[in-house]
């Protein structure tokens, strides 16, 4: 029988860009595919020493059973689980790794200079709510 369990999208809390990733997954999974857990909070410390994963890695991070996905993998393992026209996104996967990597960390490491800090959360319905650890 298939395992029903979800993944786990991790992301920087204090990120405005992060913030919009997920709000945008939110809104376009619809199956519910994923929870979510910011890097800095005790679920999201937890599992990145359940799963090895190192301190400096700051960008979003996708658990999926016992898979961690980092960087541009993270991004297109998500996309492809989303509703909609999303999943063509996986065209980017015949790039090699090593060079959708470099342009994910560029954007990642530019992104509170691109997009600013957040100083406050959104409330979240009590449908999303269920979906954070």
């Amino acid at each position: 029988m298939e395992s029903k369990q979800k993944g786990i999208v991790l992301f920087d809390g204090g990120c405005n860009f992060c913030d919009y990733w997920v709000q945008f997954i939110l809104k376009h999974d619809t199956k519910q595919c994923f929870q979510f857990a910011s890097l800095q909070s005790d679920a999201g410390m937890e599992l990145r020493h359940q799963y090895s994963i190192k301190d400096g890695v700051d960008s979003v991070i996708l658990i999926d059973g016992e898979n961690v996905y980092m960087y541009s993998d993270a991004a297109l393992k998500i996309a492809a689980k989303l509703n909609g026209s999303w999943k063509w996104l996986k065209i980017f996967k015949s790039i090699p790794r090593p060079l959708r990597d470099i342009v994910y960390k560029f954007v990642a490491t530019n992104r509170y200079r691109f997009f600013g800090k957040k100083e406050a959360c959104r409330l979240l319905t009590p449908d999303e709510r269920k979906r954070f650890l």
